[in-house]
């Protein structure tokens, strides 16, 4: 299956130097390049690709309101890219709904790997913006109880849920817990569910706003 791209920048050299990237890949469609948050918005709506490559700082619209935008009203996902290594970025991504969360220094193959792996359902986020969102949960006070909002999952679905908050995979829950790797995938689609949750990311904000997880990485 082609993966369908749509590319957001304001500079025009950044925009075409991504956009012949992905287009070189025989797997990689890109179907527009364009140059503000709301005309990123109306090519998505008009062409539903699979996935929309958005900077953060863009004229018009901003990247986080053309995710936010996006993210809601259909099944295009979004990879989101700064020159800015900001933790007020990444977490204003995560809550509108991006699924991935790059630098603009990214290498050529790790720009075309998060386009896969976010085109296939999952997330990814670059290592440093990861360490600074790590970073940030384990330094907040205390957190609550966990929420009534947990209470539409199943005792291991909560488990799945917690695991996920380590950063666990699913090979190595499936062996925290004794079961297939299956079986893993079927609680893990049934947490999102449940929650309306997007992916794994969302997850695990989830799990710590909740109180599911405290900051000092107990349950």
């Amino acid at each position: 299956m082609t993966i369908r791209v749509v590319v957001a920048d304001d500079q025009e050299l950044v925009r075409s130097g991504f956009a012949m990237i992905l287009d070189a890949q025989p797997d990689i469609e890109v179907v527009a390049e364009v140059g503000d948050g709301e005309a990123a918005v109306a090519a998505v709506r008009r062409l539903g690709p699979e996935v929309a490559l958005l900077d953060i700082r863009m004229p018009l619209l901003d990247g986080i309101e053309a995710c936010r935008a996006i993210t809601s009203s259909g099944p295009t996902r979004t990879v989101m890219l700064t020159t800015f290594d900001s933790d007020a970025y990444v977490y204003d991504a995560l809550h509108a709904g991006a699924s991935g969360f790059l630098l603009k220094d990214v290498r050529r193959d790790d720009l075309v790997h998060a386009v896969r792996v976010v085109a296939a359902g999952e997330s990814l986020v670059a290592p440093t913006v990861a360490r600074r969102l790590i970073a940030e949960f384990t330094s907040r006070p205390a957190a609550p109880a966990p929420s009534d909002r947990l209470e539409v999952l199943t005792a291991r679905e909560r488990e799945t849920l917690l695991h996920l908050a380590k950063g666990l995979s699913n090979a190595e829950i499936a062996a925290a817990l004794t079961v297939s790797e299956h079986t893993v995938k079927t609680h893990v689609g049934n947490v999102l569910s449940k929650l309306g949750l997007r992916d794994r990311i969302q997850a695990v904000i989830c799990a710590y706003e909740s109180g599911l997880v405290a900051p000092s990485g107990e349950a």
